[in-house]
C-alpha cells in the first residue's frame, strides 16, 4: 500500500487485504492452475481440499449448522441474485426496505416489470433504521419473502434483523439478509439468528478478492430456491439435468478458484485476528469520525451518532458543493480517497435528504486503518470545511 495515501473507500471494496492473500494467490497462479472439482490428479486433489476448507472457514464465520448450506457466488450482487430469482414466483408480494442496495432494489425492479411482482418499502426513520412493525404490518396472505440490508452502505445503521426475522418466521415468510457491509463486522450466527438467507460479498469485510462471494441457504430451504445458472459440476456428470445437492445446484460452471484462494487465506486470517477485534478496531476509528464530523461547518452528518450503533461508514452531506467534488480535492491535495454519490442505494438518499444535492461524501476505514490516518483525514475536512465558509 502506497503509504502516501489513505484509503478509506473499504465500503466498496477492503484494501489493503492481508499479505497472505497476495501470496496464496501469486503461489495458485504460478504454481497449481489446476480447476476446482475437474480432475483426479494430484494437484487437482490438493486444490480441491483447500477450497473444501475455505467453505468450511466460512461457513464457521456466518455459524451455518454444516458447510454445504455455503455456496461460492462471484460476489454479494450474485447471492442477493440466486434467492430473489431462485425463490420468487408470479403472484408473490416482497417487503423490503428504503435501506437497500439497488443490488436488492433492481432484481426486485426487474420482477416487477417482468411479470407482476408486488413490492412494499418499509421507510427508514431519521437515525436511517426500519421500525419490524412496520414489517409486520405490511405481510399479505401472499407475502413470499422479506429482504433487508443489515447495515446500510450510506449511513452504516445496523437494522433489525432479529426481531424483523422472527416477525418473517412467525408468519411462515422466507427472510434473507444483505450482510455486505456485516460480515467480517459483526458477529453473525445464521444457525441462532431467525434467517432463512444469507447474501454477501468476499471482498469487503471477509477481506477476500473481488470476485468472490457467498451464499447461506438452509439446508431444508435448498428445495424451494432454484438455481440461477445450470451447467458443469464436475459431480453427476453423467446427468443431463442440474445436481439437486448443496452446493452443487448453485456452483455451475468453473470457479473463480484464484480468488477462492485468495479468500480462503482471508478467512484464516479472519479467524486468527477475531471479529471481535475488529468491530473494537472500527468503532474506534468510526467514534473519531463521528466525534470530529459533529462539529465540521456546513455539513450535515446522518445516522446514527453512536459507532455501537453502526459499521464502520460514515457519509456527510454538503448543500453546496457536489459530492464528486469534494471527493476529487480530497485525493488531489490530501491523498485521501473516499467515495462520492449515491453509493448505488437511491431510496436511502431520499430519505435522508441527500439526493438533491448529489449524495453524499463517505468515508469507511479498514482494519488496516490507522488513527493517524483518521486524524490526518479530520483535518483535512476543517480545511475543506473553513474555506467553503468563507
Amino acid at each position: 500500500m502506497n503509504e502516501q495515501l489513505i484509503y478509506l473507500d473499504n465500503a466498496a471494496t477492503s484494501y489493503p487485504k492481508p499479505d497472505s492473500v497476495y501470496a496464496a494467490m501469486d503461489q495458485y497462479s504460478r504454481d497449481c492452475g489446476a480447476p476446482v472439482g475437474r480432475g483426479a490428479y494430484r494437484k487437482s486433489v490438493e486444490l480441491q481440499s483447500e477450497i473444501d476448507l475455505c467453505r468450511k472457514l466460512a461457513a464457521e464465520v456466518l455459524g451455518a449448522a454444516r458447510p454445504e448450506e455455503v455456496s461460492f457466488t462471484f460476489n454479494g450482487t450474485d447471492s442477493l441474485n440466486t434467492i430473489i430469482h431462485g425463490v420468487l414466483k408470479p403472484g408473490d408480494h416482497v417487503i423490503t426496505s428504503d435501506v437497500e442496495h439497488n443490488s436488492v432494489l433492481r432484481p426486485l425492479q426487474t420482477l416487477k416489470q417482468r411479470w407482476g411482482l408486488e413490492v412494499t418499502h418499509v421507510p427508514a426513520n431519521e437515525q436511517s433504521v426500519v421500525d419490524p412493525s412496520a414489517f409486520k404490518e405490511a405481510l399479505r396472505e401472499n407475502t413470499r419473502l422479506i429482504v433487508l440490508n443489515h447495515a446500510s452502505n450510506v449511513t452504516g445503521s445496523i437494522q433489525p434483523i432479529n426481531e424483523v426475522g422472527e416477525i418473517a418466521r412467525k408468519a411462515g415468510v422466507l427472510f434473507l439478509v444483505d450482510a455486505a457491509q456485516s460480515v467480517g463486522h459483526i458477529p453473525l450466527n445464521v444457525s441462532d439468528q431467525p434467517i432463512d438467507f444469507l447474501a454477501c460479498p468476499g471482498h469487503k469485510g471477509l477481506l477476500g478478492p473481488l470476485g468472490t462471494g457467498l451464499v447461506y441457504i438452509r439446508a431444508d430451504l435448498a428445495d424451494q430456491v432454484e438455481s440461477l445458472r445450470q451447467g458443469g459440476t464436475g459431480t453427476s456428470s453423467e446427468e443431463e439435468t442440474q445436481p439437486l445437492t448443496q452446493p452443487d445446484k448453485y456452483e455451475a460452471g468453473n470457479h473463480n478458484t484464484p480468488g477462492l484462494v485468495g479468500l480462503k487465506a482471508a478467512l484464516e486470517y479472519l479467524k486468527q485476528r477475531g471479529i471481535d477485534d475488529l468491530r473494537q478496531h472500527e468503532q474506534q476509528l468510526t467514534g473519531l469520525l463521528l466525534e470530529g464530523f459533529r462539529a465540521l461547518p456546513g455539513f450535515e452528518l446522518p445516522g446514527p451518532l453512536q459507532p455501537e450503533e453502526r459499521v464502520g461508514v460514515v457519509s456527510l452531506v454538503n448543500q453546496s458543493v457536489e459530492p464528486q467534488v469534494l471527493a476529487s480535492i480530497l485525493d488531489e491535495n490530501f491523498g485521501i480517497q473516499i467515495r462520492a454519490g449515491l453509493h448505488c442505494a437511491p431510496r436511502i438518499h431520499r430519505s435522508i435528504h441527500s439526493q438533491e444535492w448529489g449524495g453524499t461524501i463517505r468515508f469507511s476505514p479498514g482494519p488496516f486503518t490507522t488513527v493517524s490516518q483518521i486524524e490526518t483525514s479530520l483535518s483535512a475536512m476543517q480545511e475543506l470545511a473553513v474555506s467553503f465558509s468563507v
